[in-house]
């Protein structure tokens, strides 16, 4: 029962603040991370509110490879990403305030509590979700730094 409530408080913390709108449909924008050989773009959805941070890429089937999700928040936060009910592996990069990337990692779906979290060690205010390998097939890594251009 104590890692249940453990799990919960974690993801709580990665959700954010309450204060927020509870319901809208993601927007799309474009996320380009600067690399060392170049550009790299994503064309992502932006989860920015508790409940699409909440819902992320759960159930999702497929993910085309330069298509992701983005995760803000206007503050910092320190806290970890699960992956219940997630169908397909995902890489994760998190970016700091001065958008330079603090930490990548691959994550694995998981059907059935207790399921593993995923957190930088550094505070972050954005994350993105993309189909599992393809920043390190793009060259993307810690340092590289991230812009995002909301669509129109």
């Amino acid at each position: 029962m104590r890692s249940a409530v453990v799990l919960v408080l974690l993801f709580a913390a990665a959700c954010g603040s309450s204060q927020e709108p509870s319901t809208s449909e993601p927007g799309s924008a474009t996320l380009q991370i600067r690399t060392a050989d170049g550009v790299r773009s994503f064309d992502v959805e932006v989860a920015d509110t508790t409940a699409e941070r909440r819902t992320g890429l759960m159930g999702r089937e497929t993910l085309s490879p330069f298509d992701g999700m983005a995760f803000l928040w206007t503050d910092p936060v320190q806290s970890s990403f699960w992956m219940k009910d997630t169908l397909i592996p995902l890489s994760i990069a998190f970016w700091d305030q001065d958008g330079r990337i603090v930490s990548i990692m691959d994550m694995e779906p998981c059907l059935a509590d207790p399921c593993p979290t995923y957190g930088p060690d550094a505070p972050y205010v954005g994350a993105v979700e993309v189909t599992q390998g393809e920043l390190e097939r793009q060259g993307v890594g810690v340092g590289d730094t991230v812009d995002l251009t909301r669509d129109a």
